[in-house]
């Protein structure tokens, strides 16, 4: 499997097996993920499976050293004490001794605090890397700007119909890797029957979802599907082709501009998740 190296030289697999929303069997569907080849693990502790993940992930027989797993802090626990605490309890419910990626979830509340939390549990070796996820272009290079350690990861929306290409060149300047969550638009606006996807699937004896895959990958892009489909997660794993220049172009010219999924620069949204407790 293909990895990239963050900022600070650790290598993350580029890509790795989501857990978005996966709760009923998750210990079942990480633990047939391991067996099929993954080896990058995401979850949050909003995600309310980090227990579960932690389960297969011992069960799973396969070197810690092997394996990348990482968690998010939720905007309810930001500010430095909150983080170092939401952390520990992180590591208790996965039952590791460290994480290689802790990510901020979400760009609201004191993640300032969060980040010098997160800065210091890295230099007392209990994170590998630290980053961000759904940050806009403006937030990462304010952070990258104010703080000792620019953010190594943000984790955000990329699929066909939102490719992003700006605030990824943005976010690289600052030495940040993009990483998409939802890269198969959480099956969205018909990706799967997509005419340009299974046009250029059929040319290459793939599907749609792995053309989309495909696609992020060959522009640097790491990716985490998530699936409860064996098959579809088997086959997430096999890209081994390339796509042109010209098909990559074609993917890119499906971009509507916006998402359809959430808009994190909406006061509604702001409002509903910094107003979303995950624990009492």
């Amino acid at each position: 499997m293909d990895s990239i190296k963050l900022s600070n030289g650790v290598s993350m697999p580029m890509l790795g097996f989501g857990t978005f929303m996966i709760k009923q069997d998750c210990e079942q569907h990480v633990a047939d993920a391991l067996k099929l080849g993954y080896r990058l693990v995401d979850t949050a502790s909003a995600y309310f499976n980090e227990a579960a993940v932690g389960r297969a992930i011992s069960a799973s027989g396969i070197t810690r050293g092997e394996l990348f797993v990482t968690s998010k802090v939720w905007v309810q626990d930001a500010g430095y004490d909150n983080t170092l605490r939401a952390f520990e309890k992180t590591l208790r419910e996965l039952g590791l001794d460290y994480l290689d990626l802790y990510l901020i979830h979400q760009p609201y509340g004191d993640y300032y605090g969060s980040w010098r939390a997160m800065e210091r549990l890295m230099d007392d070796g209990l994170i590998r890397a630290i980053g961000v996820s759904n940050f806009s272009p403006e937030r990462v290079v304010d952070l990258a700007l104010n703080s000792d350690t620019p953010p190594m990861v943000d984790q955000i929306e990329l699929h066909p119909f939102l490719p992003q290409t700006d605030a990824i060149a943005e976010i690289r300047k600052y030495g940040c890797v993009p990483q998409a969550w939802g890269p198969l638009c959480e099956g969205q606006r018909d990706i799967f029957g997509n005419p340009t996807l299974t046009e250029i699937a059929a040319s290459h004896g793939k599907t749609a979802a792995q053309i989309a895959l495909k696609w992020n990958l060959q522009r640097g892009v790491a990716v985490i599907p998530r699936s409860t489909n064996h098959k579809h997660r088997a086959e997430n794993l096999c890209l081994d082709f390339t796509l042109t220049d010209e098909e990559m172009q074609r993917i890119t010219s499906l971009d509507i501009g916006h998402s359809e999924i959430i808009d994190h620069r909406c006061a509604h949204t702001a409002r509903q998740l910094i107003n979303w407790k995950i624990h009492d």
